[in-house]
């Protein structure tokens, strides 16, 4: 499969003091969910918004390497561009509009979207595969449950016609049984929708449950990536990642942070 995402060798710099991301380097290939592991602090959520231009609202900049989508170079642009190219982040923590209704924030992002009858298409698509949102569609949204605005802003999402969906922690402060059901409907809309996903999530577990391909970050470099059934079988993913240790006994991430990294985690 081709790579429409191709992130070569990037640095990014804040405030123009702080290196966060140092030569990080990743592809996405289409039709495909790709995930990113990483304790916090690793620079996973700095890689999505180098992705989706939402640094330079924040003071950061790519400052060497480039960002290509589906071969055409986006680090420069701005992120309303990288929107109407196909590329949409959720990010962390559900941020909805909390004096809107359910159903206007899901026609807000659909903004790119002037064809009234393929407005309507994208909003029945939507309630396709969230059919909870239904009966909460005039309601505000403030006012809906933690689950349910996890599901809009993945809808909100959907309204944009995405190529690439990036996802920033989805399953964060929601119960296991929400989680399920959240992570079914992303596999999915990847499925049939064919939107290729770019996945951060701490759950590591989870996240290479439903991925092809993932990416280990240390200190805002990759220091290992892999098909997902190579990285489950890996001891250092296993004992830092997956809480095992080699002989199987589960250990908390406190229990073995005293270990100094093996060496191939710094080549």
């Amino acid at each position: 499969m081709a790579s429409i995402l191709q992130v070569n060798n990037i640095e990014v710099v804040y405030k123009d003091v702080i290196l966060v991301l140092k030569g990080m380097s990743l592809e996405v290939e289409e039709g495909k969910i790709v995930t990113i592991l990483g304790n916090n602090g690793a620079g996973k959520t700095t890689t999505l918004k180098a992705i989706s231009g939402i640094l330079k609202s924040e003071d950061g900049e790519v400052t060497d390497g480039s960002i290509e989508f589906y071969g055409e170079r986006i680090d420069k642009k701005y992120p309303e561009e990288i929107v109407r190219m196909g590329i949409f982040q959720v990010m962390e923590g559900r941020r909805v509009v909390e004096d809107m209704t359910v159903e206007e924030n899901l026609l807000a992002g659909a903004h790119t979207q002037r064809d009234r009858k393929k407005r309507k298409e994208d909003l029945e698509m939507v309630y396709h595969y969230f059919p909870r949102l239904i009966e909460r569609r005039r309601v505000m949204a403030g006012y809906i449950s933690g689950g349910e605005q996890q599901m809009l802003v993945l809808g909100r999402a959907l309204m944009s016609r995405p190529r690439l969906l990036l996802l920033d922690e989805p399953s964060m402060g929601l119960s296991p049984l929400l989680v399920a059901e959240i992570f079914e409907i992303i596999q999915k809309i990847n499925r049939e929708q064919n939107v290729s996903i770019l996945l951060v999530e701490q759950n590591a577990r989870l996240a290479l449950s439903v991925a092809y391909h993932g990416y280990v970050m240390e200190n805002g470099r990759i220091v290992l990536d892999d098909t997902v059934e190579k990285l489950m079988e890996n001891a250092d993913v296993k004992e830092f990642y997956l809480g095992l240790s080699e002989v199987g006994k589960v250990k908390s991430y406190r229990d073995v942070k005293h270990y100094k990294r093996r060496k191939r985690w710094l080549t």
